[in-house]
């Protein structure tokens, strides 16, 4: 069943497994890109995902998942972790990210969930991350941080409530092999579109890059960083949560194009 979401400033719509063939899904507008993106979401379906999206076109959606089955290594029992809230282009500004949120709070409520939890940047907003002025004006507090300047937020429902936390391997994120070593999912459609090409343009200048595909929950839970859609190491330090062009990787890797 189709659900509708009103009496909010826009109307939402919730993609299940009975429609997501037939709807489109706001982050991915190539075939492509969205066959794997739907795919994913389909397994994630039974774990509890919600994805709610505009009926509008455009990029205006809030992806949601018990924290138990969340893909990023963190230890947040009773909670529900923010896999993506995304307003961009002519839909920012309306109010739409915070009719998002309180359809999450209300569900994750409903549940009798513990409350929230999302991960961001330190101090300020950056690609693929929640911008923490943002979360922080709707009253999430940052529960535990990563060296890597990642943040992991919540917001409680109940004072006491015990904040959720990175697991080791998410604080320290680091890998052994020296060299480019890339970590991503299907979660997000452009790692489709872009990793292919960025190890093209390795294979091309001769730059040693290790691309490792995450597929499961258990691989997910315990990837060496607290982003696992796209983390990418460089001799062994991670380098960055940004998915990358094959122009923007070169530059990483000091090829002057």
């Amino acid at each position: 069943i189709m659900k509708h979401v009103r009496g909010f400033e826009m109307d939402y719509i919730q993609i299940t497994k009975d429609n997501i063939e037939k709807e489109h899904i706001c982050c991915a507008m190539s075939g492509k890109q969205s066959v794997m993106k739907k795919e994913w979401l389909k397994q994630r379906f039974a774990e509890g995902l919600v994805f709610y999206r505009s009926t509008e076109r455009g990029k205006c959606f809030i992806e949601y998942i018990p924290a138990e089955n969340a893909w990023v290594p963190i230890q947040a029992d009773g909670y529900v972790y923010i896999d993506c809230l995304w307003v961009s282009g002519s839909l920012k500004g309306h109010g739409y990210a915070n009719e998002l949120l309180q359809q999450c709070v209300q569900d994750a409520k409903g549940q009798g969930r513990k409350g929230l939890c999302i991960l961001s940047a330190e101090g300020r907003k950056r690609e693929f991350l929640s911008d923490p002025k943002f979360m922080a004006y709707k009253g999430f507090a940052v529960a535990d941080t990563s060296e890597c300047g990642i943040n992991l937020m919540y917001l409680p429902f109940e004072q006491d409530a015990e904040p959720p936390k990175f697991k080791a391997c998410a604080k320290h994120p680091a890998v052994e092999q020296s060299g480019f070593v890339l970590y991503y999912t299907d979660q997000c459609p452009f790692t489709y579109y872009w990793v292919p090409r960025v190890e093209e343009a390795a294979r091309e200048h001769g730059i040693p890059l290790k691309a490792v595909h995450i597929t499961s929950k258990v691989q997910a839970q315990n990837a060496p960083a607290p982003v696992t859609t796209y983390a990418l190491f460089k001799d062994g330090k991670f380098l960055t949560q940004s998915i990358q062009s094959d122009k923007k990787f070169l530059h990483l890797a000091g090829v002057q194009s």
